[in-house]
């Protein structure tokens, strides 16, 4: 939801955030010319998060901080969910020798909390902090599943149904059937839906009351995650841990 007043000196100090997330060390010049702002804007913009730590200088060229982490690491450690999931999904990983990952929902989009690799697990793409759309994993159909459907809408419309895949889910209706099964089954898959060759499941987290506070996976090549794996003994890990996490959260 876009603000009814916004404060444009923040959404342009924002604006160099973002732009220098996206592409890296940049200078003055390159910052304007990007984002259309005069380069004495740019520069005070620059040099006040200068001061405050958020945006370091190496000659010409700024980078973001490491102040960033120090924020984004209070935020991940002040959260339950995270202190409590934490060692159930290394001990997932380990058990597995696969990669094992946590996510949550904020706005609309799926927000890894941790990941933790197995002694066998590949390196993709995903970090603490990535955020990505909902219905393209396991993970995100685990929570998807487990909303109000109200709630999926408004989703849906905010955030699209892109897809990242040839087996992406593509369309409102194949979305709802999908998250059918899935509660029916009790966990997600992901069979190459956001990264082609890769097979994920995943098990919803809920609170007492009911409420999806998550979800838990593990993620593989295909070549090593047969589809018996995928509907038998894999299931069985993933909705365990899932099961310890929120027994230690509610009791």
């Amino acid at each position: 939801m876009d603000a009814k007043h916004p404060v444009r000196t923040t959404e342009k100090t924002l604006a160099v955030i973002e732009q220098l997330r996206q592409n890296g060390p940049c200078g003055v010049t390159e910052l304007s010319n990007e984002l259309d702002m005069g380069k004495s804007a740019v520069h005070n913009h620059l040099t006040t998060l200068q001061s405050h730590g958020y945006v370091l200088k190496t000659d010409s060229q700024y980078r973001l901080g490491l102040k960033f982490l120090e924020v984004g690491g209070h935020i991940r450690k002040s959260m339950e969910f995270y202190e409590v999931a934490e060692p159930e999904v290394k001990s997932l990983a380990a058990e597995t020798g696969e990669l094992a990952n946590l996510l949550v929902e904020e706005q609309g989009m799926g927000v890894y909390l941790m990941r933790a690799k197995g002694d066998d697990a590949v390196d993709l793409d995903t970090y603490a902090g990535l955020r990505t759309n909902l219905h393209t994993t396991a993970l995100g159909k685990a929570i998807l599943a487990n909303l109000p459907k109200s709630r999926v809408e408004e989703i849906i419309e905010r955030r699209g149904l892109e897809t990242k895949t040839p087996k992406s889910i593509g369309t409102r209706e194949e979305l709802f059937d999908v998250l059918d099964d899935v509660r029916e089954r009790g966990y997600a898959i992901d069979d190459g839906e956001r990264l082609e060759g890769l097979r994920c499941l995943a098990a919803p987290v809920k609170a007492s009351s009911g409420v999806v506070l998550g979800a838990i996976s593990v993620s593989a090549p295909a070549s090593r995650v047969s589809d018996e794996d995928l509907y038998g003994t894999l299931p069985e890990r993933v909705l365990s841990a899932a099961n310890v996490v929120e027994l230690n959260i509610n009791y």
